[in-house]
């Protein structure tokens, strides 16, 4: 009837006012059919006061409730809930259906109001509007021990029907937060909310969402609350949670500035000493912040505290996490690959234990780290697969799609180039299908540009490169990534421009690994590129001493298939200029530099010095 009136895209607009653009009908009809507000009036005035009241209450929820949910909620003590909820069923206004959320679906029922019904009792409830504040109270503090209950349950084995009851009331758990930070400004309740969802945001990639209410909720204090007193381990948790969730979206710049710096210094005085405070999560992450404001050495040396409090403290799947952070760190620093062993073997004790399958994930994915650094790559494959596997089954969106990823570097590591870019499409489209996953993204560019290069694709490999270097500004990066880069970047100049070009690059970021202290292996990489320029530019003692840096630096471990490649023939074609006595005393040289002396080796060669 409207369409006489109105487009479809006027209609559209005013669907929010339903009981306002509904407000005629046909004239042969009862009085009561001919406006939707009649129609619901007239169901109303059939209601007893008990199932009003109920109505009304049920009004508070969003997406629905569970039995429990309602009877916490609408209780009173002059009805039975389930009778009246029973009674609302009947007559249409409530519809009760299966709840698939639950760990045996179908063994519960679930509520809902068409949105009609629920925007109808709504406008009734407004009417009471200390009932709606009571109500609204109630639903909080059902939902906050709902989420406090879910929370170290969706880090356990029997995490995957607790990460679909809460997906099931995420709006509801959304309705608490605002009621406690927005409307009755409830900051304990609100703080103790945060926590108890803080995982689950990072997890299943709410992590803005989550940044946004920890904000909110931190501006609700305007002052520190008294050193030592619970209100301030709250405050001080809730000011890493709120840098931890920022972590993944933005770039090192945003937490370079004193504000940050300052905040950092302050969680890590707050927290290094240790307690049981130190290791709730979010607090056991405090070491973060250091990397996050740019104090690496800080971040390195700040993990061993936080392991160690752990290990006083907490339980497993805390000291897990730490535990997991310091050997992903140890197998991109200089000197870290060594130190691994003893804390992935314990890691493999606790995932078993704890059988969070996201725990059992990152350990497959450190596993599989170790195993590339170490030239092992279908063992590496293995792992990552596993790591995928996993990040699949629990939901870890962002976890997939870097997975994929770490698959395709082990195919390009192993030679086995179209495999490798098969898996990086892949990539994409996984990380496309979860609103683009930034590092994910960057990474990919990288192991593109790489892939060009092995097709002497120069234009591509320049820009994948530039594109990766894009993404990378979005986000805070490794420090091996930016070498990547770099290296990529002095070979394409090589390409380009001859090979004195390309060392102009090289050897400054070189230097750059060295001080971000970069895994030997990524060093190795950058002194062999370095040996073939410095072969191609007529320079073969040189090129000899770097190539046997880069060996001896390696440690035994073997160099991938595209590594090979390109120092392949290096050693005969700089014997044969040098003749074998002088290319044993380079080698020999060579082979006791340390990356700080061939950078700076490099370096002074560029000057002139």
């Amino acid at each position: 009837a409207r369409l006489r009136l109105l487009t479809p895209r006027q209609i559209a607009d005013r669907l929010d006012d339903r009981f306002r653009l509904l407000t005629s009908g046909a004239r042969t009809v009862l009085p009561r059919q001919q406006t939707l507000r009649a129609v619901v009036d007239w169901s109303w005035d059939l209601l007893d006061e008990p199932e009003r009241t109920v109505l009304r209450r049920l009004s508070v929820f969003a997406g629905g409730c569970d039995l429990a949910a309602a009877e916490a909620v609408c209780a009173d003590p002059s009805y039975d809930t389930a009778d009246v909820l029973g009674s609302l069923v009947d007559k249409s206004l409530v519809l009760a259906e299966p709840d698939e959320s639950l760990a045996q679906p179908g063994h519960g029922m679930r509520y809902r109001m068409l949105e009609t019904i629920h925007e109808y009792a709504a406008a009734r409830a407004a009417a009471h509007p200390a009932d709606v504040r009571a109500t609204a109270r109630r639903h909080a503090a059902h939902y906050l021990a709902f989420a406090e209950e879910a929370d170290p349950a969706i880090r356990s084995a029997a995490q995957l029907p607790w990460i679909r009851r809460v997906e099931t009331e995420l709006d509801n758990l959304r309705t608490a937060l605002h009621t406690t930070a927005v409307e009755e400004t409830d900051v304990e309740s609100a703080q103790r909310l945060a926590f108890a969802l803080g995982w689950f945001w990072w997890l299943r990639n709410y992590r803005a969402e989550g940044a946004q209410w920890t904000a909110r909720i931190l501006a609700l204090t305007p002052t520190e609350p008294p050193e030592s007193s619970p209100a301030y381990w709250r405050y001080m948790r809730l000011q890493v949670l709120g840098m931890f969730l920022l972590a993944e979206s933005h770039s090192a710049a945003k937490f370079h500035t004193p504000e940050y710096r300052a905040l950092a210094t302050r969680i890590r005085e707050t927290f290094r000493h240790g307690s049981p405070e130190t290791t709730l999560f979010p607090g056991m992450l405090w070491p973060t912040t250091a990397f996050l404001v740019g104090n690496p050495l800080d971040f390195h040396h700040d993990l061993d505290e936080s392991v160690a409090n752990c290990r006083r403290h907490a339980g497993d799947w805390e000291l897990g996490v730490v535990l997991m952070l310091r050997t992903h760190v140890a197998i991109d620093v200089i000197g870290g690959l060594p130190t691994v062993d003893a804390d992935l073997a314990e890691l493999h004790e606790i995932a078993h234990r704890v059988g969070d399958r996201w725990t059992r994930a990152q350990v497959a994915s450190a596993a599989g780290e170790v195993a590339l650094s170490r030239g092992r790559y279908a063992e590496a494959r293995t792992e990552y697969e596993e790591c995928l596997r996993l990040a699949h089954e629990v939901g870890a969106h962002i976890e997939a799609p870097f997975a994929l990823a770490r698959i395709a570097e082990a195919a390009y590591c192993a030679g086995d180039f179209d495999e490798a870019e098969r898996l990086l499409a892949e990539a994409d489209a996984e990380s496309g299908r979860h609103g683009g996953v930034h590092d994910v993204s960057s990474f990919a560019r990288l192991l593109s540009a790489l892939l060009a290069l092995q097709r002497g694709d120069l234009v591509s490999a320049r820009s994948e490169c530039e594109r990766a270097r894009a993404e990378s500004v979005r986000i805070t990066v490794p420090a091996q990534f930016v070498s990547g880069l770099d290296s990529i970047d002095a070979v394409l100049t090589a390409r380009e421009q001859g090979p004195a070009a390309g060392l102009a690059k090289l050897g400054p970021g070189l230097a750059a690994a060295v001080t971000a202290r970069c895994a030997e292996r990524f060093l190795a990489g950058m002194a062999e590129a370095a040996a073939v320029m410095l072969a191609d530019d007529g320079r073969p003692a040189e090129a000899v001493r770097a190539l046997a840096a880069a060996t001896a630096w390696r440690a035994g471990h073997p160099r991938s298939v595209p590594e090979s490649g390109a120092v392949d023939g290096l050693p005969e074609r700089t014997r044969a200029l040098l003749g074998p006595a002088r290319y044993a005393r380079e080698e020999s040289a060579g082979a006791a530099l340390t990356p700080a002396e061939l950078a700076a080796a490099l370096t002074a060669t560029l000057t002139g010095s």
